[in-house]
């Protein structure tokens, strides 16, 4: 795998490298060595956020959810305000781009100083790791860097929040390829899309896509409604009143049910306490996390997995 970076990491982000012997597993097995993941991760506003790469041995993927970056290949001799001086002017990245650094492409990027990125991403490999990025964009050949815009989707980080997953799965080889399929149902979707792609300019149109991908990238944690209003352009009172109109629920409800769902989840295929359940999905108070989950549910927590896992039967 390619040098992962050293950057620190802030609060709410994640860095995630597949032990070597797991990766090595996953190259020989028939349902993953097609293609399987390296290393996955998210960055939350990654101030900072930098790296360089003369030597590159494995695909790497990235999709920006809000902020900026700049990113070149080749060598890069110095970055001043976000603006390459060296061999490559670089490629603006902006929020609802995919970028795919393909193997061999040296490679450098560098978050805006005054809005940096916030990404998942991954590194990836495998015997048709090269097929599925020429599936990708067939119509750029051996370009040295894979760019296209398809604006938020909720549906792709929620996907990435799953493949996150796989860092709680201590080493079971099943849940590694597990994750390689997901992975493998990333690319072909983010393929799927391309044809759909929106760019910048939304017309004035309420993007509920964005107001959901913001509430998956949340879910484990906590998300207020003027962060949601404000990311679709509206104040609080007029974003309340036009999702209800889109949706027929209230923006506090479906967040709410996103967070059941990933709870019973978790429940279904970990052994974590309640407590822990609750803690990963944002709540911090287990009684108000066993009440909201009857009150969606019907049933709390620990009647749930016994249901779940045949105790009842």
């Amino acid at each position: 795998m390619s040098t992962p970076s050293s950057w620190p990491l802030p609060p709410g982000s994640i860095r995630f490298v597949v032990p070597r012997p797991v990766v090595q597993q996953m190259a020989h097995h028939p349902l993953s060595m097609g293609l399987y993941p390296q290393g996955i991760g998210y960055y939350r506003k990654a101030a900072g956020h930098h790296m360089e790469r003369p030597v590159h041995d494995d695909h790497l993927l990235i999709y920006c959810l809000e902020g900026s970056a700049v990113v070149g290949t080749g060598n890069k001799e110095s970055l001043v305000h976000g603006e390459s001086k060296g061999n490559s002017a670089g490629k603006v990245i902006r929020a609802g781009d995919f970028l795919i650094l393909p193997r061999g492409t040296p490679h450098w990027y560098q978050a805006n100083p005054q809005t940096p990125w916030t990404i998942y991403w991954a590194h990836f490999d495998g015997a048709e790791a090269d097929e599925f990025v020429r599936h990708l964009a067939p119509e750029q050949g051996a370009a040295p860097m894979i760019h296209f815009s398809l604006g938020s989707s909720a549906r792709v980080v929620g996907d990435f929040e799953t493949l996150l997953e796989i860092r709680q799965a201590t080493y079971h080889l099943n849940a590694f390829i597990n994750a390689a399929n997901q992975l493998r149902g990333i690319l072909t979707h983010i393929a799927l899309l391309k044809p759909l792609a929106r760019h910048q300019d939304t017309g004035g149109r309420f993007d509920l896509e964005r107001v959901h991908s913001l509430m998956l990238e949340s879910v484990h944690g906590q998300l207020d409604l003027l962060s949601l209003a404000n990311a679709v352009n509206l104040s609080k009172f007029h974003f309340i009143k036009k999702y209800k109109e889109v949706t027929g629920t209230t923006p506090i409800d479906h967040f709410i049910r996103l967070k059941i769902e990933r709870a019973c989840h978790l429940l279904d295929v970990t052994h974590q306490s309640v407590g822990q359940v609750a803690m990963d999905c944002g709540y911090q108070d287990a009684y108000y996390f066993s009440r909201a989950f009857k009150k969606v549910m019907g049933v709390s927590p620990r009647e749930y997995r016994k249901l779940r896992t045949g105790a009842y039967a």
